[in-house]
């Protein structure tokens, strides 16, 4: 299973990149396993300020549906366009391509207080 040790994590099995004060967010390679083969995602919060922890959109597998929830404060600015079109991006490039949506951070030291590839990893067993 790849986790990438210059990301932080979330126990919902989000990851985030942040640059500045810009996250890029996205599932990990874990959670799309799990999922199984995905088919849609819907994020509707684009330019909305959500608190952490709230649901910023919905994947969807051929088996499930899925909430995705924002790791930290902050507000939704961009979703991958690709995912509209190329939705298993999420399963074949799950750090790359199929990152979800990108958020300016209000906060980037709330970012610190996630779950380093270590602590994840162990999380996932």
């Amino acid at each position: 299973m790849n986790i990438p040790e210059n990301l932080r994590y979330t126990k919902e099995h989000e990851w985030v990149k942040l640059e500045g004060n810009i996250a890029t967010i996205g599932i990990t390679d874990f959670a799309q396993r799990e999922l199984g083969d995905i088919v849609f995602v819907e994020v509707e919060s684009i330019g909305k300020t959500l608190s952490a922890g709230a649901t910023f959109g919905t994947v969807e597998a051929v088996k499930t549906v899925s909430d995705l929830y924002l790791p930290v404060n902050g507000t939704v600015t961009e979703l991958n366009a690709l995912l509209s079109t190329v939705p298993e991006s999420v399963n074949n490039d799950p750090y790359g391509a199929g990152w979800m949506i990108k958020m300016t951070v209000e906060n980037p030291d709330d970012v610190a207080g996630l779950l380093d590839a270590a602590a994840y990893s162990n999380l996932v067993g």
